[in-house]
This record gives C-alpha cells, sequence and structure tokens, in this order.
C-alpha cells in the first residue's frame, strides 16, 4: 500500500527539527546584505485568531523566499502586553478590577499572569511554521523595552517635543482612561433626536439634541449671526429646561441654520468644537460627568450615561418640554479596545506635538515604498485629518511608568537620569531642585503605542549592532496604520531623522460570507481548530489565496485544495523518487529534446515567481506554481516520460531522471515559502543526502537564466491534450492504441519530439494528412 502523507505527525517532526537546529537562527557575524523585518508583535490576547494566522502567514511567505533568496534574515519575535489591552484581558481571566486593587498588587498579579499564558501564546505561531528567531524575543513589558520607551520620553522632552498640559481630552469611562485620537472608531448607532423647549424672554427656544443628559452642562447657546429668525435674541438668555439656570445666547457660524432648529447647545463637553468654543469665549465649564461615566448632578447623581439620558427623556416628557422626536443613526466616537462611547473630560495630560508637523510625515511616508501602493493614501489621508496632538498618558496601572517627578509646590517637572531608567517614579522618591521638597512621582503609564512605535529601536538592539534604520519591510495590518506605522514614523523621524524601513507590506481582514469576523457577531473560525482538522500547510495555502491588501473570505473549499495539493506533492515525490532508484545524479551526455523543453519551461517559472516575491506579490507565485505542479508536472510531463523511466536505458532514461530530480526540486523550492513542512519533509526524505543544505529553508533559491522560448512544448501539450480528448469522446481507455494524423506543419514542429509524443499517446503510428485526427486501432 502507498504511504499516506499524516501531516499532524509530520508537522510536529519538522517544528522540533526546526527548532533543534536553529534553522532560522539569524547570524550576526555573517557578511553580504541582510534582510530586516519589523516583526509586528502582536497583542498577548490568549489566542493567536484567525486574522493573525492570515496576516502573519503573508509576511512569513516574503521573509521565507528572502531568507532562501538573499541568504541572512533578522526576523525576532515579540508580544506586545503591556497597556490597555493587557489590563483588560487580565481583567476578564483574573476577574478582578484594576482600579480596586492597589498598583502594585495589580502590576504583579499581570506580571504572574503573562508568564502563565505566553509560551501557549507563542506556541501558536510557531505551530503554524512562522520562521521568526524566537531566540530574538522582546516583550514591550521587558527591562529593555521600558528601558528604551523611557529613553524615547527623555530624548523627545529635551528636544521640547512632550508637553503636559490639563484641557478637555478623549476619555473612555469604562477603562477610565484618556485616549489617543488613533483609537477611535466610528460605529453607526440609533439615537433619539430630541426638540427640547429652551426659554427665552417667556418664548420658546427649541433646540435639537442627541445628549440630553449634558443639558446640565450647557454653558451656551450659538445662533447663526446670518439666521434671521433669531436675530433678536442675539445678546440674551436662554433658561436650561428642567435644570433652571440661565446661559448666553452668542452669534457664531458653527452654528448650522439648515440643522435641526438652528440653535446649538454648548457644553462641556459634548464634542472638540464644545472645548473649543469654551475655551475661545473663556466660559467656565460646568462639569457633570464623572470620570466612571456616571453623573454628578441632582437627581440624576451616580446613574450610568445611558440610564440618566433615559430619565433626563422622560422628566422632559412629564414636563412638556419636549415637541418633537424621531429615529436616526449617526456616527458616533467608540473606544476600540472596549466599544465604549468616548466622552470629552478635563484632565492632566502628556502629549507628543505633531500637527505642526504634518508635511514632514507626508514626506517621510513618499519615502517608504507601499505594497499595495493604494495603502499608502490611507496613510495621507489619516495625516491629513490629524486634530490632535499625540496623547501618550494614560490613566491605568499597568504599562512602562512616565518618568517625571511633578513638585506641587514649585510647578518644577523633574525628569529622570538616563541612568537611573527603567524606573517607576511612584516608588522612588526624588527631592525638587529649587526647593528642597519631595517631588511627587507620574502615577500615569505610557499609552502602549508609545512603546511599540520603537520597535524598530527595540529589536535592531537585539542585533549586536548589525541592524540599523532603515530595515528592509514592515509587515502589518491595514487598521494599524494610523496608529503604530504613524507613529513609528514619527518617532523615528524625531529620533533618528529617518525612515523606519524601506518597504510596508499591508494586510487585508478575513471575512465569513463577506463580512468582517468578529466575536460580537459570533462568526469566528479558530485557527487552532483548522490546523488540527486539516493542516498548518493548508492553513498558509488558503492565506497565499488573496493579495496584499485584499480582503479574504474563509472558505472550507479553500482548505481542501490545499490538502489536496499536499497530499498530491507528498505521492508525486515518491513516485518520482520510485524511479529515480538506479540514478546516479549525474546529468546526461546530451538532453533529450523534451526534457530540455521541459527545464525551459521550469526556467520560465522560475523567472515569474521570482520577480513576483520580489514585488511582494506571493499570491501570483504561488498560483503559478501550483497550476504548473498540476497541469504541466503531474498530468503532461510524468505521463510523458513515463515509458522511457520504464523501458529505456542509457542516456535516454538518464535525461528524464535529470529533469525529473530538478524539475521536483525547483517546484519544491518554489512552493517552500508557502508550504513549508511538506516541502521540509520531502526535502530531507529524498534531497538532503545529494543536495547536503541542512533545511529546505535556508538553501540557495533557484536561479534563471532569460526568458525561454516553449512554443514548441506548448503545442506539444496541446496535441496530447486534443488525443485525450478524443479517447474521452470514444469511451476508451487512456492506454487504448491510436494511428495519430498530424497536419504537416504540426508534424515538422515535432519532428524531435515523435517518439515521446508516441509514447504517451499509445501510438502505433504518426502519420501525414490534411487536419488533425485519431484513427483507433
Amino acid at each position: 500500500m502507498a504511504e499516506v502523507y499524516n501531516p499532524k505527525i509530520v508537522e510536529e517532526r519538522i517544528k522540533k527539527f526546526w527548532e533543534n537546529e536553529h534553522i532560522y537562527k539569524f547570524d550576526p557575524k555573517k557578511s553580504g546584505k541582510v534582510f530586516s523585518i519589523d516583526t509586528p508583535p502582536p497583542t498577548l490576547s490568549g489566542k493567536m485568531h484567525i486574522g493573525h494566522a492570515y496576516s502573519y502567514s503573508q509576511q512569513d511567505f516574503i521573509v521565507r523566499f528572502r531568507r532562501m533568496f538573499d541568504g541572512n534574515v533578522f526576523y525576532p519575535f515579540g508580544t506586545d502586553d503591556n497597556g490597555l489591552p493587557t489590563e483588560r484581558m487580565i481583567e476578564k481571566i483574573k476577574n478582578v478590577k484594576s482600579k480596586n486593587m492597589k498598583r502594585e498588587e495589580f502590576i504583579e498579579l499581570c506580571l504572574k499572569t503573562l508568564k502563565e499564558i505566553t509560551p501557549d501564546f507563542i506556541a501558536d505561531w510557531k505551530n503554524l511554521g512562522v520562521s521568526c528567531d524566537y531566540e530574538l524575543y522582546y516583550s514591550t513589558i521587558d527591562d529593555n523595552s521600558r528601558k528604551l520607551a523611557q529613553k524615547s520620553f527623555l530624548e523627545l522632552y529635551k528636544k521640547g517635543f512632550i508637553y503636559k498640559k490639563a484641557f478637555p481630552t478623549l476619555w473612555c469611562p469604562e477603562c477610565q482612561t484618556s485616549v489617543a485620537q488613533a483609537e477611535l472608531d466610528d460605529k453607526e448607532l440609533p439615537s433619539l433626536f430630541s426638540t427640547v423647549r429652551f426659554k427665552c424672554d417667556e418664548k420658546d427656544l427649541l433646540i435639537a439634541t442627541t445628549r440630553p443628559e449634558l443639558l446640565p452642562a450647557c454653558v451656551a447657546v450659538f445662533v447663526h449671526p446670518n439666521d434671521k429668525r433669531y436675530n433678536n435674541i442675539i445678546g440674551e438668555k436662554a433658561q436650561v429646561p428642567l435644570f433652571n439656570y440661565k446661559v448666553p445666547i452668542i452669534a457664531d457660524e458653527s452654528a448650522q441654520m439648515d440643522k435641526g432648529t438652528g440653535v446649538l447647545m454648548i457644553c462641556s463637553y459634548g464634542d472638540k468644537y464644545d472645548a473649543e468654543a469654551i475655551n475661545k469665549l473663556k466660559i467656565s465649564p460646568r462639569i457633570v460627568l464623572n470620570y466612571d461615566g456616571t453623573l454628578n448632578i441632582g437627581k440624576y447623581k451616580g446613574m450610568k450615561i445611558k440610564d440618566a439620558r433615559k430619565k433626563i427623556l422622560e422628566d422632559l416628557k412629564n414636563a412638556g418640554l419636549i415637541t418633537e422626536q424621531k429615529q436616526i443613526t449617526h456616527a458616533v466616537n467608540t473606544h476600540d479596545k472596549c466599544g465604549t462611547e468616548i466622552e470629552f473630560l478635563p484632565t492632566e495630560q502628556w502629549f507628543i506635538r505633531i500637527l505642526d508637523k504634518k508635511k514632514d510625515f507626508l514626506k517621510q511616508g513618499n519615502n517608504i515604498k507601499w505594497h499595495p501602493e493604494f495603502m499608502h493614501k490611507r496613510y495621507d489621508n489619516w495625516v491629513n485629518g490629524l486634530e490632535w496632538d499625540w496623547n501618550i498618558s494614560r490613566d491605568r496601572h499597568f504599562g512602562v511608568p512616565i518618568p517625571v517627578w511633578e513638585c506641587k509646590k514649585c510647578n518644577e517637572i523633574i525628569i529622570a537620569n538616563e541612568k537611573e531608567i527603567p524606573i517607576d517614579p511612584s516608588e522612588f522618591k526624588k527631592k525638587c531642585p529649587k526647593c528642597g521638597q519631595l517631588a511627587k512621582g507620574e502615577e500615569k503609564v505610557f499609552d502602549t503605542w508609545m512603546t511599540s512605535s520603537i520597535s524598530p529601536q527595540i529589536v535592531y538592539s537585539l542585533s549586536n549592532g548589525r541592524i540599523k534604520l532603515p530595515f528592509s519591510l514592515r509587515p502589518q495590518a491595514h487598521d494599524i496604520i494610523r496608529t503604530w506605522l504613524f507613529y513609528t514614523v514619527v518617532k523615528s523621524l524625531y529620533h533618528e531623522n529617518q525612515i523606519p524601513w524601506e518597504n510596508t507590506v499591508i494586510s487585508g481582514f478575513v471575512t465569513l460570507s463577506g463580512e468582517k469576523m468578529s466575536k460580537s457577531k459570533g462568526n469566528t473560525v479558530s485557527p487552532q481548530e483548522v490546523m488540527e482538522k486539516h493542516s498548518s500547510d493548508a492553513l498558509r495555502f488558503w492565506a497565499a489565496g488573496s493579495k496584499l491588501g485584499e480582503d479574504l473570505d474563509y472558505q472550507e473549499k479553500d482548505l481542501i485544495a490545499g490538502k489536496k495539493f499536499e497530499t498530491k506533492l507528498f505521492n508525486a515525490s515518491n513516485f518520482v523518487f520510485m524511479n529515480l532508484a538506479d540514478y546516479k545524479y549525474e546529468k546526461p551526455k546530451k538532453l533529450e529534446k523534451i526534457d530540455e523543453l521541459f527545464l525551459k519551461k521550469l526556467n520560465n517559472l522560475v523567472k515569474s515567481c521570482t520577480e513576483s516575491f520580489l514585488n511582494y506579490e506571493y499570491s501570483r507565485s504561488k498560483l503559478e506554481t501550483e497550476k504548473f505542479f498540476w497541469q504541466m508536472f503531474c498530468d503532461n510531463y510524468l505521463e510523458i516520460v513515463k515509458k522511457r523511466i520504464y523501458s529505456s536505458g542509457g542516456d535516454k532514461k538518464i535525461s528524464a531522471q535529470f529533469a525529473l530530480y530538478a524539475g521536483l526540486l525547483v517546484i519544491l523550492k518554489l512552493i517552500a515559502p508557502i508550504m513549508p513542512f511538506i516541502t521540509e519533509e520531502i526535502y530531507q526524505r529524498h534531497f538532503k543526502k545529494i543536495e547536503k543544505d541542512k533545511s529546505i529553508h535556508i538553501s540557495k533559491w533557484p536561479s534563471f537564466n532569460k526568458e525561454e522560448r516553449t512554443d514548441i512544448l506548448d503545442l506539444f501539450i496541446d496535441v496530447l491534450t486534443k488525443v485525450r480528448q478524443e479517447k474521452s469522446i470514444a469511451k476508451k481507455s487512456m492506454k487504448a492504441e491510436i494511428v495519430l494524423i498530424l497536419d504537416k506543419d504540426t508534424k515538422n514542429k515535432l519532428k524531435d519530439l515523435l517518439e515521446d509524443l508516441k509514447d504517451v499517446c499509445c501510438a502505433k503510428e504518426i502519420k501525414e494528412g490534411k487536419e488533425f485526427k485519431v484513427e483507433f486501432a
């Protein structure tokens, strides 16, 4: 019985082989060009999800090609395990709230939990076949990363890029921390648009709002200076319904005459524009929201925002203060970490100046090669749309501490000495150099992007000085162009006046029936289950089915196709080597014409695949190799040379064996970046003893010559295909003997291939006639 390929056993064995033999270890002493990757550190969230498997497979296709093509690859692995995402995960796993624990206790719990779950998390990447050098590992909360993040802060503070300021900032009531503009998601949410009766000189002044809970925060009313409906009340006072206090009516062009009633309620703080208006007019704010998302006023005190909204609408209705209500859907800013609607609350935060450097960031973006190019537009749009400086501080426990102290007596900011870092100012006392008083250590921590944005600096610190900016490549998903990619460009410019990488490759999302996968929709697919059911190679084969930047629908049939491919590759390899038992691995004195043409066809494939990979078009290379393997190699070439292998001797047989060996080896190498386990298994079984390279993945990528003409081989295949069709129509076996009639031109062109044509067609004779014809014996 033929041996059956068992991916579960093979993949586990190959994975151990790679690890034990250090196949992917970076060699800093090796001379020559290094292809360096600023590897995305996945957020440590328990398990790899299907989006991870998709995008990391795609970057690994490129890396594996480059390792074979360039010879030396710097491909470290890291985990992003500090800041808010980790806090929320620990809170969920341990069923705790960080705000209800002492800071040092919660940090200890986080570090302990991370130690427990990190090995299993990393194992998912190894199981997928991601070929990082896992010995070059970093965590965004380890000592080195904390030191470099704090060093970055100190440098930028000294350069004047960092400042601290108290004003209304984006705030998440669920996570109870400030957030940056880049952490906002726009969600279309349903809402009630209610028209409410304010009073002015005992007359109704109607104002439409979706935020009735902010009525007690109203500090002014705006009307457009050209709105004739309200000219006579500009400068008067309006009485706020339910809360019965008066606010000024001010002429301002921000009031849109065609929106609602044309009257705009200014609250502290409904949005950024409220904050700007209040600041411009120097109006005293009325803060009615607490940091935990509850109200702090009157009978609504302690109510959550949505509960207060409902109760205030009820009270307005009962008092006859609502004239109209309608259901609408509108875009609302939500926090990308938890989905909670964002508020604006006055807090003191740390910022990096970016608004005055937009042109510089756009220029840096132009100096990077984008794959695909259209993703560059997303970057430009983000930079052009920036409205805030980068808020880098978070009001949480777990993260990299901000290395400063502040003297409350003389407002002096004291920064850490570089020799002291990494340091937690809340646990280390410092005296004010001006007044001698004890300064208060900063309790805020960095936004996680403050650390992730120096990932190039973190990873090149692991290279023994071999790697520096710019890296060769940054691979990542398109949803974090506005965060990780943009902030890394900012830091590399501010610190080193350099682009961080020469190229960036951007992957898309995974969809199911056309919809983006998400836990909330319940339409997720577990990559662990997919690898268990099919194989890691099959999952990677599926991931190679789309171009960079494109979303890919998860379909079981694509996994089945991958499984069939690896099985066929295994069986075809066994068949080939069964027929190479007496082969001495030598080149024949003269190649048979059909073998020569096959190898030319193979040369053209290598040329095309190499060009595709160099242009980051792995999907094209995969498609062409897959097609060549099934159609040219299995369906045709193996059948063409079968009789010569079985029946001939001497140079004719050696010629076929030489071409079979060379052809299979090249096919393996071309598909190796996509399907590393099956190709390694076949290489170790059959090729290693001859080729000598320890692994196919550190062997040399196939070389190629200029494009070769193979039209005669194409004609041969065309004739063979027609013969097969005629046999099928006649319901004859493919082994049925025939007399083949070819027109003069075709027969003349195939004159050097007629013996092979006779063999593969089972033709007793090939005659010349007016046109193609098959006669059955």
